[in-house]
C-alpha cells in the first residue's frame, strides 16, 4: 500500500465507523419512540383496528377509548390518577427536605463520617427493593400502617429514594461556596436558618433534577403499590392498568387509553420543570 493510500483508507473506514453509529442510534432511538408511538396511535383506534394493524396511524382517529376509559364504573383511572398523585407529592415533599437537609449535615462533617454515611445509603441504592419488600411489609403491618397510603409514602421515603436525593444534594454542595456558610454564621443565623434561607436557594436545580426522576420513579412503580397498598384498599394508576388486562380477553382500545391517560401527568409535570432539570444537569456536569 502506498504512502497516498493509506490516508484514503483511513478516511473510508472512518466513514463507515461513522455511519455505523449513525445507524446505532437510530435503531435505538426507534427501540425507544416505538412505545410511545404505539400507544398513541392506538389510543386514538378501535378495537378492530388495532387487532388488525397496531402501527398503523388511525383511519379515522377516535376519542371513545379516553372516553370509555374514563366512564368505567370502577372509576380505575379517577382513582388510580388520585392515588398516584397523592403518593408522588406526599413522598416528594418529604424526601426533598430530607435529603437536602441531611447532605447539609454531612458536608460539615468530617470526610471520614460523611464517606462512611454515603456508604450506607450506597448500599440502599444498590440492594433491589424487591430483596427487602417483605421486611418493608411486616415493619408496616407492626406499625399498622400496611394497606394505607401513608405506609406507601413512608416505604418510598425509607427506600433508595431517600438515597438518590442524599447523593445528588451532595454532589450540589460540593459547589456551594463555603464563604457563603461562614458569612451566614458570623452574621448570627444557625444551622436550620441557614440550611433554609442560604442553602436550599442555591440547590434550586438539584432540587427540580430530583423531584422529576422521584416523581417518575415513584409514579410508575409497581411493586410497591400492588402489596403494599394492595388493589382492595385502592390503587395506582400503574396497578390500575395491569387490572385493565384480563385473564382471558382484554379491551385493548380502553387498555390504550388508560395508559394514554397515565402518560399525561408525569409528561406535564416535566414540561414544566424542564428548564431546571436541564440547568441542574448542566450544573452538574461543569463544576
Amino acid at each position: 500500500m502506498t504512502p497516498r493510500t493509506v490516508p484514503a483508507a483511513r478516511g473510508e473506514r472512518r466513514r463507515w465507523v461513522t455511519r455505523g453509529h449513525l445507524v446505532a442510534a437510530g435503531l435505538l432511538t426507534l427501540a425507544f419512540v416505538s412505545p410511545v408511538y404505539l400507544t398513541i396511535v392506538n389510543a386514538f383506534k378501535p378495537q378492530d383496528q388495532i387487532i388488525r394493524d397496531p402501527a398503523a396511524p388511525p383511519a379515522p382517529p377516535t376519542t371513545h377509548n379516553l372516553t370509555d376509559a374514563l366512564a368505567r364504573s370502577d372509576r380505575i383511572v379517577q382513582i388510580g390518577l388520585t392515588n398516584s398523585a397523592v403518593t408522588v407529592v406526599a413522598s416528594v415533599l418529604l424526601i426533598i427536605p430530607l435529603g437536602a437537609a441531611l447532605s447539609f449535615w454531612l458536608s460539615r462533617r468530617s470526610a471520614r463520617l460523611r464517606r462512611i454515611v454515603l456508604a450506607g445509603f450506597a448500599a440502599g441504592l444498590m440492594i433491589p427493593p424487591a430483596v427487602v419488600l417483605l421486611p418493608t411489609i411486616r415493619v408496616l403491618a407492626f406499625l399498622h400502617l400496611d394497606h394505607t397510603c401513608p405506609g406507601l409514602v413512608l416505604a418510598d421515603v425509607g427506600g433508595g429514594y431517600l438515597s438518590f436525593a442524599v447523593f445528588v444534594y451532595s454532589g450540589f454542595l460540593r459547589s456551594v461556596p463555603v464563604e457563603i456558610v461562614e458569612a451566614a454564621t458570623v452574621d448570627g443565623a444557625r444551622g436550620l436558618r441557614v440550611w433554609w434561607t442560604i442553602v436550599m436557594p442555591l440547590l434550586r436545580p438539584a432540587t427540580a433534577t430530583v423531584a422529576i426522576f422521584l416523581s417518575l420513579w415513584i409514579w410508575n412503580d409497581f411493586m410497591n403499590p400492588q402489596f403494599i397498598l394492595g388493589p382492595l384498599h385502592g390503587q395506582t394508576i400503574t396497578t390500575g392498568i395491569y387490572l385493565s388486562v384480563g385473564q382471558f380477553s382484554t379491551d385493548y382500545a380502553q387498555l390504550f387509553g388508560v395508559m394514554l391517560l397515565a402518560a399525561v401527568v408525569p409528561v406535564a409535570g416535566y414540561l414544566a420543570l424542564q428548564k431546571q432539570f436541564i440547568a441542574g444537569l448542566t450544573s452538574g456536569a461543569t463544576k
